[in-house]
């Protein structure tokens, strides 16, 4: 008979009290120690496919651009008028500094 050792290593946790339970419940349910209801589902986890990584920043103006159908012009006219705004913004505080 051929025993295998498992090494493990203690470890503290601080869970939310919503995680705990469900911890306690699939431990019941597995009719295991929460510590392997745990392994389990931690290597579970880790089999899963991972998330994409975030779009990078052009990519995600250029995404936004093609949900809200924003053409080139249409985006120059709010360009424009946004710095418009921004100009009378700022000359109305250089006028009241002096």
């Amino acid at each position: 008979m051929v025993v295998m050792v498992t090494q493990t290593i203690k470890t503290t946790y601080a869970l939310d009290i919503e995680t705990v339970r469900t911890l306690e419940s699939l431990a019941r349910r597995w009719n295991v120690s929460k510590s392997e209801a745990m392994r389990r589902a931690i290597r579970t986890s880790g089999s899963l496919p991972t998330p994409s990584r975030e779009p990078e920043p052009l990519a995600a103006l250029d995404q936004l651009q093609r949900v809200l159908h924003l053409k080139n012009d249409s985006a120059a006219r709010w360009a424009a008028a946004i710095h418009s705004e921004r100009k009378t913004g700022s000359q109305r505080r250089e006028s009241r500094g002096k």
